[in-house]
């Protein structure tokens, strides 16, 4: 059978070519229902009113406490065979420290950059100005003009940190109950925010006013150098490395820290039956 020049024409179209048909249906103006793509989300799922938020993380228990300092000794014994050394040959730290944590920062403040007699000299002056150490209040300090505070030995520029902190305590940013009470990620995020108070700062506040037992303050010049010396490096260690070679003595940072500085005074040199 002939077949007919448009026939051919059609078969090799569809064929050889099936293009052009499938574009003309594409093209079409058929309604097709459009299908809403769902949106990613990284927000948290919203709590129904019956849900209640996470409890804050607990607060780790001074070494102050009762067999606190024991438990801590022991830990650091068993984990840290070098520091182990350390602690037998020196006596145990003694965390009994009773000044209210407004005074302990005020003290911070003025003995910065100063050797520990001309301090003390400037803090017993400053206390002489009130009836008692429980009398150091924030409203009290801050009726203190920067004059009078001069007149003690105390800059102005210290004189404005303590006022600044001073402030802070008398609108409630801060207070002695709150500070025991924080966590400490918050209590550093918080001490850091008053004028003069940097990280170094805090981890002594930490460690010497509130006896939290895991601060490791991984910039303090003795307490890398009793790292660099205990484990024989090269160098003093970075703030990286000194998280990573103290992380044996976790969740008592605060001790090993503690027999650094002790280590460092005895210049470092360990008992002779050690290598």
């Amino acid at each position: 059978m002939k077949r007919t020049r448009s026939q051919t024409k059609s078969n090799s179209i569809s064929n050889n070519n099936p293009q052009p048909q499938i574009k003309t249906l594409i093209s079409s103006k058929i309604p097709f229902p459009a299908k809403k793509i769902p949106k990613l989300t990284t927000k948290k799922p919203i709590l129904s009113p019956s849900s209640s938020p996470p409890p804050p993380p607990p607060i780790a228990k001074p070494l102050s406490s009762t067999g606190e300092l024991e438990t801590a000794l022991n830990h650091l014994r068993a984990a840290d065979p070098l520091l182990s050394t350390i602690i037998n040959t020196f006596p145990s730290p003694q965390f009994s420290n009773k000044i209210t944590p407004f005074f302990s920062l005020i003290k911070t403040l003025i003995s910065q950059q100063l050797s520990n007699k001309a301090s003390s000299s400037i803090e017993n002056r400053f206390i002489s100005l009130f009836d008692s150490q429980s009398s150091i209040l924030p409203n009290a300090v801050l009726s203190l003009t920067p004059t009078q505070l001069r007149e003690l030995g105390i800059s102005g520029p210290k004189s404005t940190y303590i006022h600044d902190l001073s402030t802070k305590y008398a609108n409630g940013f801060l207070s002695d109950s709150s500070i025991i009470e924080m966590d400490d990620e918050m209590l550093y995020e918080k001490l850091t925010s008053v004028k003069g108070i940097g990280p170094w700062s805090v981890h002594m506040f930490m460690i010497f006013t509130l006896h939290r037992p895991d601060v490791l303050p991984v910039g303090d010049l003795v307490v890398r150098r009793g790292v660099e010396k205990l484990y024989g490096l090269k160098g003093l260690p970075s703030p990286s490395q000194m998280e990573v070679l103290c992380e044996k003595w976790k969740p008592y940072r605060s001790v090993g820290s503690w027999y650094m500085y002790r280590f460092v005074e005895a210049k470092g040199v360990l008992p002779s039956h050690t290598t």
